[in-house]
């Protein structure tokens, strides 16, 4: 059973015990609704712009999400499978709460970002694109960065700053991932990929699978953070694997009879509407194929975190999730650690507000900036 709560390390896993089960049904009040319309990016993030960086076989164009003018760089950094736009909410509140800047970046193959070569997902390359984009950014003098990572992107985050491919680096903040609990789950990572729609009906859909089966608690952070994980696919629907697994994964509510017929009733004319369109959504990487590579994103990331000469934050959504390399460095203060309970995986999704008050008490102890003017911690 242990093992099953760590299955998804590199997309956001189902909730942990105690909380709502993939499948499980969600019972509202009578009558109510939710709203899984999509949220655009510009609610949270102040420009959008695309950084051109030059490679061996030409340019790559990496997709990055900015807020502030002032203060230390949080470049952030998304699990596999998701895009910078993860990071929308908990940017929001961020900013209000410490003078900062804010980098979110589509990592290779991921979200808007175009590669040569977007099949090579190895540490070294991606850590290297890091290097490449803050360069590109700021040129030799790159200001103070805090570079913060979730799941995949919080391996990468390790190997980016033990390579030193950011010499201004300030500080290091992994979210929920840790080696010996993720080399665990490896062997189950493509049955769980197996487990997921291929294919959604609509935007609206993929919305409301994440919100429905766990993956994103936070309602507000999927409806701007799915539109990075799936694409519209158009494909007749004839097309063999999309017409039977269009409507995979959307999890019906229990409501009042009325609630429920009016519900279907609009279903039916969205369905129509969306069969006419002749397109669906699926998603925009194949997790499955990037196998190859998920040992060496990590395999010996807690020795490269310990290692790692700048202060440096661990947030988990469980303590169970420490190894012993981790236990043993924690008991010698090498890190800073918070478990933040009640989130799935997708910890700065789940919980922004509170993921955001342990960065931001961290960022202000070690000096690296302070509270902004008005702000209560």
């Amino acid at each position: 059973m242990e093992k099953q709560l760590h299955l998804n390390l590199l997309a956001s896993r189902p909730p942990m015990a105690g909380g709502l089960q993939s499948g499980s049904k969600m019972r509202m009040g009578p009558g109510r609704k939710r709203d899984f319309t999509p949220l655009p990016w510009s609610h949270y993030f102040e420009t959008m712009e695309d950084v051109e960086v030059e490679n061996e076989n030409g340019k790559d164009i990496f997709r990055i999400y900015c807020s502030g003018s002032h203060g230390p760089v949080l470049l952030l950094l998304h699990g596999g499978g998701h895009s910078a736009l993860s990071w929308a909410v908990f940017t929001a509140v961020i900013f209000s709460r410490i003078n900062c800047r804010v980098v979110a970046m589509d990592l290779r193959a991921h979200g808007d970002t175009k590669v040569k070569n977007p099949e090579d997902l190895s540490a070294d390359t991606m850590a290297k694109d890091i290097g490449k984009v803050v360069e590109a950014l700021y040129g030799e003098n790159p200001p103070p960065i805090m570079i913060i990572g979730h799941s995949m992107g919080g391996a990468i985050a390790v190997h980016t700053a033990a390579t030193n491919h950011i010499p201004s680096l300030l500080g290091l903040c992994v979210i929920d991932v840790v080696e010996g609990t993720a080399m665990d789950a490896l062997n189950s990572m493509q049955n769980f990929l197996r487990s997921r729609p291929k294919t959604f009906k609509s935007l609206e859909n993929a919305i409301e699978w994440s919100v429905k089966s766990g993956q994103i608690r936070n309602i507000e952070s999927a409806r701007v953070s799915m539109g990075g994980q799936v694409k519209k696919w158009e494909e007749p629907l004839s097309s063999p694997g999309v017409s039977n697994s269009i409507g995979e994964g959307i999890i019906e509510e229990e409501e009042e009879e009325e609630a429920e017929d009016e519900s279907n009733n609009k279903r039916m004319k969205e369905d129509d509407q969306e069969m006419k369109k002749e397109s669906v959504f699926t998603w925009r990487v194949e997790l499955s194929k990037t196998e190859k590579y998920w040992e060496g994103w990590f395999r010996g990331l807690s020795a490269l975190f310990l290692t790692c000469p700048v202060p440096k934050l661990l947030l988990l959504a469980g303590v169970d999730r420490l190894d012993k390399d981790l236990t043993i460095g924690q008991m010698q203060g090498k890190f800073q650690m918070q478990v933040l309970p009640q989130c799935g995986h997708a910890v700065h999704e789940d919980a922004p507000e509170k993921v955001a008050d342990a960065l931001a008490t961290f960022m202000v102890r070690h000096k690296f900036t302070e509270f902004k003017e008005g702000y209560l911690c």
